[in-house]
């Protein structure tokens, strides 16, 4: 069965080495930033690449020496106003983690530059994740003024500990590569402009080795994941329950604006 990938417009997909796909962020001038497009394509990819023969390893990057600044301030500001966005978004946000998890094939994730939000999500659950010495990780959540949901809480205490993770994760703080690769967030940190060939050197190691072996081994690890499902879901819902707030109206206008948001210090709970 051959699978078509010509209907994905955000991502650009290739084939650079035998069996191995790469699967790209692409927003040129946004630092491949995710719109609607590429938030619903970023879901729905793996489900397709599960069911490629042709397929034995994915590389996941994003294009021009940056991994993804997140969600496009226009879908946040939609997901603030629409009831019928926020719900399809969520529902793409939960697909996109456990469509990752779930996809037998294994993944690379390459970080350079900025790795945030929703491409941030992918790279954390996929399987080996490499990562420049100055590549910038930001969660950023609570920063726009909603909670940490994504792939924060399913992942990062499980890789980093509670303790590293409620310190990047509340205060949003920027993780470099090379400090994410010392807490155990990222599998491997490399000089910056080497990430994309380290990256393809794992891809061909997983491509040519036994595969059902490969993959049977990434079902049983991701078991772990699977455990802190409840925990993602909760995160996810609490989440999106802040984008009916106002908070995040002020966090979306600090950010356009390049400032530091000043968010009610009072809150209802």
């Amino acid at each position: 069965m051959t699978v078509s990938y010509e209907h994905y417009k955000a991502l650009k997909i290739s084939r650079p080495g035998d069996r191995i796909l790469q699967v790209m962020m692409s927003n040129p001038g946004r630092l491949n930033s995710l719109d609607h497009d590429g938030h619903r394509e970023l879901a729905e990819i793996w489900l397709d690449i599960d069911k490629d023969p042709d397929v034995n390893c994915v590389l996941l990057r994003g294009e021009g020496g940056a991994f993804s600044a997140g969600g496009d301030l226009d879908l946040v500001e939609d997901i603030a106003d629409n009831w019928e966005v926020r719900a399809r978004v969520w529902k793409e946000a939960q697909d996109l983690i456990y469509n990752v998890i779930n996809c037998s094939k294994p993944i690379v994730s390459a970080l350079e530059g900025p790795a945030v939000g929703a491409g941030l999500s992918a790279a954390l659950v996929s399987d080996i994740i490499i990562a420049g010495r100055t590549t910038r990780i930001i969660d950023g959540h609570t920063r726009l003024g909603v909670a940490a949901g994504d792939h924060s809480a399913i992942v990062w205490p499980l890789l980093c500990g509670m303790a590293k993770s409620k310190y990047y994760l509340l205060l949003c703080e920027t993780v470099t590569g090379e400090e994410a690769e010392r807490i155990g967030l990222v599998s491997l940190c490399t000089e910056d402009d080497m990430v994309i060939d380290k990256a393809m050197e794992v891809c061909e190691k997983l491509a040519g080795g036994a595969q059902t072996a490969i993959r049977f081994t990434k079902r049983a690890l991701n078991n772990w994941l699977k455990m802190a499902g409840p925990t993602f879901d909760t995160s996810l819902a609490l989440e999106f329950l802040n984008f009916t707030g106002p908070d995040v109206r002020e966090g979306v206008a600090a950010l356009k604006e390049k400032r530091r948001p000043n968010f009610d210090p009072q809150s209802p709970i």
